[in-house]
């Protein structure tokens, strides 16, 4: 068997061994329940993809009603979740692998269709870019305090419910990262304008999960972090302004930070002259206070190793283990031989492939990347923004 880097264990910082470098990427499924509660195909998903990586992550589940992103999506925000979650994370935590629940708030990339009539809800009264999306309602002060605490809550549920840790979801346009960002925060209080203020209510969150892990959880509970590391709107959240972020990141009480690409070699998406991929500079801010997770392309071992290689501590698998879910197992086996990086709809039963992703796979990734029928290529969003991260 070759002797991959990524098959190495790693130590975070509070001491939990994790098992290998390999990371399943949070993919949403969209095939819970109206109520945000899982159903049996989400488990027997998940189920089928655990054992072999290191850490196995869940799609993103909302922690309060008006958090709601779309139909299908996972529900941490009442303990009445608690009972399902923990079917999720006793599958998931197979073989050694570290069962983490992602959690996150949509914000106003909802609708008022998804919240039952509800008008979304985000750091500012304006409206995103996006098809089919709504003007949301300013949070006022005492609900940002609210939902600080509903993520402290929905970590008391995860740890409750079994799961190794959380990861907090700032990324991908979503409630934190409407909170980071000048182009959806102009609020004029504690919580908008300046840089700092507009870190404050990611730091706050984690503050708050890292408190109520504490209370609820062990000392090796995992308290991750996910970031997108540029916008395109103007204004817009721009690089200068993330790794400034990152360096607070570094000095909280994190255990990994992961970054949200559809490559993980990308540059830039505003500064074109700029020829160094992101991940690197995100590494010289991190000095080793934090290990990074990088995502985007990696569909091989070759692929895997490069991450390695370039001394980002742990590569996270997207697409490729909807394809494969025995992926690092075949690896371990010298097997990779027997690898799938093609998949066909006469495969998705096999596959335990929910249908409300088999069906999100072929809108989004299939004009681009021909997801049914070939491996998505790794240059497709080396210097474009992915689909997920655009407004």
């Amino acid at each position: 068997m070759t002797e991959y880097k990524f098959l190495e264990p790693f130590t975070l910082n509070n001491g939990t061994v994790i098992k290998n470098r390999i990371v399943m990427a949070p993919m949403t499924e969209m095939s819970a329940y109206e109520s945000g509660a899982i159903t049996k195909d989400q488990i027997d998903y998940y189920g089928m993809r655990s054992g072999g990586v290191g850490i196995e992550l869940t799609a993103c589940a909302y922690v309060s009603p008006l958090g709601k992103g779309f139909d299908g999506n996972l529900s941490v925000a009442s303990d009445s979740m608690i009972p399902g979650l923990s079917k999720l994370a006793q599958a998931m935590k197979s073989n050694g692998t570290k069962a983490i629940l992602q959690i996150f708030d949509a914000g106003r990339m909802s609708t008022s269709k998804i919240l039952k009539g509800e008008q979304p809800v985000s750091a500012s009264a304006i409206r995103a870019e996006r098809p089919g999306l709504e003007t949301p309602r300013a949070l006022t002060g005492a609900e940002v305090l609210d939902e600080i605490k509903a993520f402290g809550e929905a970590t008391r549920r995860a740890a409750q419910a079994g799961f190794d840790g959380v990861e907090i979801h700032g990324a991908n346009t979503y409630l934190i990262q409407q909170f980071f960002s000048p182009n959806s925060n102009q609020r004029d209080d504690q919580w908008g304008g300046s840089l700092d203020n507009r870190m404050r209510f990611p730091l706050a969150v984690i503050d708050q999960v890292r408190e109520a892990a504490g209370q609820y959880a062990s000392k090796d509970f995992i308290v991750g972090y996910r970031i997108s590391p540029e916008e395109i709107e103007t204004p817009g959240i721009r690089l200068e302004d993330t790794l400034a972020f990152v360096d607070k990141l570094a000095d909280s009480t994190l255990d990994y930070l992961h970054v949200s690409m559809g490559n993980v070699w990308r540059t830039s998406l505003n500064d074109k002259s700029s020829t160094e991929p992101i991940l690197p500079q995100i590494q010289r801010v991190l000095a080793g206070r934090l290990p990074l997770i990088g995502v985007g392309g990696v569909e091989t071992p070759a692929d895997a190793e490069k991450v390695m290689d370039a001394g980002i501590e742990f590569a996270a698998i997207g697409r490729e283990l909807i394809r494969e879910p025995k992926w690092v197992q075949k690896v371990i086996a010298n097997d990779e031989k027997t690898i799938r990086y093609v998949i066909s709809p006469n495969d998705i039963d096999d596959l335990n492939v929910p249908a409300p992703l088999w069906d999100f796979l072929n809108v989004v990734f299939k004009p681009i990347a021909g997801i049914s029928t070939e491996a998505t290529p790794a240059e497709t969003f080396a210097n474009a923004a992915a689909p997920w991260e655009k407004f």
